[in-house]
């Protein structure tokens, strides 16, 4: 998918909303627990439920990968059931030396055949060139997460950068191997106020902003500091709406939860 066509679907629907597909199988309804199947046929219902108010869908990979040869199968059913008109991602934070990237870029890009991967920054350029390198797909790097643990490296000033923090030269650094049609970066929502100055540095990039929801982001905040003139974001909210409800109402509880973001979407992007 074209950045024009992500923009044209959120214009479109009056939403930049992406429903993270992060299926935990310890979580889901208790009439569906034990089935052989349990995991797709939620995962179908909750598109069927979604897909008008949402423009993307991420898989988070981690919740398949874990069960093994059935989930890697689970996933590319997923993948596939999900509408062509919908912007997919791999949320599956890869990035090692280059030959290595080139595999994962395969998986991601060819093999399961997603629109756009997440990928961690920190091995260099060797280690996320080869992602760029595929025509029409995204690479989506981690720039600033509102984890507990981002202390840790991310925020740490650099002296030689006069106290510049570490994601800063991460985001200048890493939009020069790309550009605005095929690089976005993750940024979380739990601290929208730095929203206002990553627009400083990377104002076109379109920002993909986990948190909303279940981890407390407020949608208000991130969209007030960080839509750009082409929307320029896409707003992950995955417990909140695939778990709206733990009974059979699942998916009717899913569309509720998506309309009711769609529609404050929309009042923001007007």
């Amino acid at each position: 998918m074209t950045r024009q066509q992500l923009i044209d679907q959120i214009t479109k629907k009056g939403s930049y909303l992406c429903v993270g597909l992060d299926t935990d199988i310890e979580k889901l309804p208790a009439h569906l627990k034990g089935q052989p199947d349990a995991v797709l046929t939620f995962n179908k219902a909750i598109i069927d439920a979604t897909k008008d108010h949402c423009v993307s869908y991420k898989i988070n990979t981690a919740f398949y990968e874990s069960q093994g040869l059935k989930g890697w199968e689970i996933m590319a059913e997923t993948l596939a059931y999900i509408p062509d008109t919908h912007f997919t991602i791999a949320d599956a934070k890869r990035g090692d030396i280059g030959n290595t990237s080139a595999q994962y870029a395969k998986t991601f890009f060819e093999v399961l055949p997603f629109d756009a991967v997440t990928v961690a920054p920190y091995m260099g350029e060797d280690s996320v060139r080869p992602f760029l390198e595929y025509k029409d797909k995204w690479t989506i790097v981690l720039g600033l997460t509102s984890n507990a643990g981002s202390f840790n490296f991310q925020r740490l000033p650099l002296e030689h950068k006069n106290g510049k923090q570490l994601y800063e030269q991460v985001l200048q650094t890493t939009c020069e191997w790309g550009t605005p049609e095929n690089l976005m970066f993750v940024v979380g929502a739990t601290r929208a106020s730095d929203l206002e100055y990553i627009r400083s540095i990377i104002p076109d990039h379109f920002l993909l902003v986990p948190g909303v929801g279940a981890q407390g982001g407020s949608l208000e905040e991130v969209s007030k500091y960080g839509l750009n003139k082409d929307a320029g974001l896409l707003v992950n909210a995955s417990r909140a709406v695939i778990f709206a409800s733990s009974g059979e109402d699942y998916a009717a509880a899913a569309k509720k939860m998506a309309q009711e973001y769609q529609t404050e979407m929309s009042i923001y992007l007007s």
